[in-house]
């Protein structure tokens, strides 16, 4: 696990000329996670492409075989999934070892809890700190059993129900991971499991039970959404193609905003628009990003993106839209440090449990590098330079890649170089992240310090 390695710190620097190119945007994570799971549940053999090979992934499709469903490579993104049918899944005979995913593990509490098997899960050292009692209480309705560490923290053992219990569940803060978790755990029960959310969070669970053959439904809740899925379907394989990650998307989207003169094409985006919160700030910041040749891929929109730097504004950014950009905070606090005014991004409270207290850990990052932040209540304050930020810091990731990446993003358009304590770990979530950054600057801009 990553906590044995070596940590790899990592310096990034204004590259000296505009971004330009296209680059390959590695497939959605969330997609990846979901198309395996779903995948070792389908009766026949299931092919993905474009499936994200980064380790959270990887760690997915290792646990699916300790599972018994056969998962194969067959080329680079290209994936074969023979799987098990609905309760099909056998009880694995070693601990499954998720590494940082916070999202295969909660996903997984869910899958496991409607089969009658017992299974103990752990992780890396930054996933044995996050708490895992958000899925296993609602979880535990269905009959399954749960044991953690204090404060709901792995290694987890659960033993899964024999006869599922169908929920009836009201997500308190908005989750899709809560909500997916449940749904999973509806698959094995009869009746209809029922899933509540004060707002709309990412939806590509229900888009791909659909795409696999369960009824689904979804209904307009006052802000927000019941979703209903009817027990024990018979899933179908199906083939399935992952787009591109908008939240990896967002990196190189934001780097040639700020970099002048920079125009950049990104092929392929999901543009979900549960997930495009980040892109629609931007465009009222003023961002230069254009959406060609939208499409439907596997039940999801899907557009190139051709974005062309461009001087930035200040913008309020409401709470109801943190669910569509929940994972592009850290990036949104760069492009508001470079931007003219203050930028109030609003109903954080969701980032305080993710890889790390995210919302703090993005303020130090800024911070260390002479932007102006505060954190009111659950609301992030940036005071934009108007311009390049200072830069110059040293940023502590905390195991956080998301922190990481920004961080360096923040490297290439400030006056200063920028260095994090440790890089070594970008592979979890964006494979060759590095390399797609200086191939667009044609240059190092960033290097291993």
């Amino acid at each position: 696990m990553h906590e044995a390695a070596i940590a790899r710190p990592m310096a990034a620097r204004a590259p000296g000329r505009p971004l330009s190119g296209e680059a390959a945007i590695p497939g959605d994570k969330s997609m990846s996670h979901r198309a395996l799971m779903l995948g070792a549940l389908a009766v026949g053999t299931t092919e993905i492409t474009g499936l994200l090979e980064g380790e959270d992934v990887l760690r997915t499709a290792a646990a699916m075989r300790a599972l018994g469903a056969a998962v194969e490579r067959r080329d680079a993104g290209h994936w074969r999934v023979a799987g098990r049918g609905i309760g099909g899944l056998s009880e694995p005979s070693d601990v499954l070892d998720m590494g940082n995913s916070g999202t295969a593990a909660r996903l997984l509490c869910g899958l496991l809890a409607g089969h009658p098997v017992f299974a103990v899960m752990t992780g890396d050292a930054s996933l044995r700190s996050r708490p895992m009692r958000r899925v296993t209480e609602p979880l535990s309705a269905t009959g399954a059993r749960f044991a953690t560490r204090a404060g709901g923290r792995l290694p987890l053992a659960v033993e899964g129900a024999a006869d599922p219990l169908p929920l009836d569940y009201v997500v308190p803060l908005p989750s899709a991971q809560v909500k997916s978790a449940c749904l999973l755990a509806g698959l094995c029960a009869r009746g209809i499991t029922r899933v509540t959310e004060p707002e709309p969070t990412r939806d590509h669970t229900e888009t791909m039970l659909r795409h696999f053959g369960a009824s689904v439904t979804v209904t307009p809740h006052g802000a927000g959404r019941v979703i209903e899925l009817v027990g024990q379907p018979e899933l179908v394989a199906a083939a399935l193609a992952v787009p591109a990650d908008p939240s990896s998307a967002a990196f190189a989207v934001t780097a040639a905003l700020l970099v002048p003169g920079s125009e950049i094409l990104l092929r392929g985006v999901g543009i979900n628009p549960l997930r495009t919160g980040l892109f629609v700030t931007l465009a009222e910041m003023g961002a230069g990003i254009t959406m060609e040749n939208e499409r439907i891929a596997g039940g999801e929109r899907v557009a190139d993106l051709r974005v062309k730097a461009a001087g930035l504004r200040g913008v309020d950014v409401p709470a109801d839209r943190a669910p569509a950009m929940i994972d592009e905070v850290p990036i949104l606090g760069i492009a508001a440090a470079a931007a003219s005014g203050t930028t109030r991004i609003r109903g954080l409270r969701e980032l305080r449990v993710k890889e790390t207290d995210r919302l703090a850990a993005t303020a130090a990052m800024l911070q260390a590098n002479g932007v102006r932040v505060a954190i009111e209540g659950d609301d992030l304050v940036v005071h934009g330079a108007g311009g390049p930020p200072p830069g110059g810091g040293h940023v502590a990731t905390r195991m956080d890649h998301r922190i990481a990446m920004s961080a360096l993003v923040l490297g290439m358009a400030a006056r200063h170089p920028v260095t994090v304590d440790d890089a070594a770990f970008l592979e979890t979530s964006f494979p060759g992240f590095a390399d797609v950054m200086n191939g667009l600057a044609g240059g190092k801009a960033l290097t291993f310090a």
